[in-house]
């Protein structure tokens, strides 16, 4: 990896770990519309106090938007809690992404019952080269496992080379 993709990773990793921070401090009433709007509102803090194009700015909505989704509905689903979603030792994480997962967790299980309709979007795959909270993955198509200390870049798969991970242990494809 160059010194470019490193920094470029490192600008991403941290705008990321921003937009988790600004969600933390957000509404306490946990809607989906409102969850909306404070990314979008994160979204544009990070336009005005870092240097990202576009589509930077695109990608980090997304990629957080897809984690949230994924450990919303793995919380709906009566999941055990955040370090059960992520598969990791919490101990690993930086404090800054601990704290706005819990945060943001322990207001989406007290509004658990208000989200019930708004979490029947499809669960969101992982694909190699996007930016994702940290903890174990799984190869869609092998079933190979990889456990992520902090957010990071996706790489395809060590083991078969395919793109599409899934959060948690995952069977092998038959």
């Amino acid at each position: 990896m160059s010194d470019q993709d490193k920094h470029s990773d490192h600008r991403l990793r941290e705008g990321y770990e921003r937009l988790l921070g600004r969600l933390q401090d957000g509404a306490k009433e946990l809607s989906w519309e409102n969850l909306q709007q404070e990314l979008d509102d994160a979204v544009e803090f990070e336009a005005e106090v870092e240097d990202y194009t576009r589509d930077e700015l695109a990608l980090l909505r997304a990629w957080v938007e897809r984690d949230l989704k994924d450990m919303r509905h793995y919380l709906a689903a009566g999941g055990e809690g955040v370090a059960s979603w992520l598969g990791i030792d919490l101990d690993v994480l930086s404090r800054r992404v601990s704290d706005a997962l819990f945060s943001i967790a322990d207001r989406t299980v007290i509004d658990r019952l208000r989200f019930e309709d708004d979490l029947e979007a499809a669960r969101a795959d992982y694909c190699e080269g996007e930016m994702t909270a940290p903890g174990l993955l799984s190869c869609v198509h092998c079933g190979s496992e990889v456990t992520l200390s902090e957010v990071a870049r996706l790489e395809p798969c060590h083991q078969c080379g395919h793109r599409y991970f899934a959060r948690g242990p995952q069977a092998a494809s038959q």
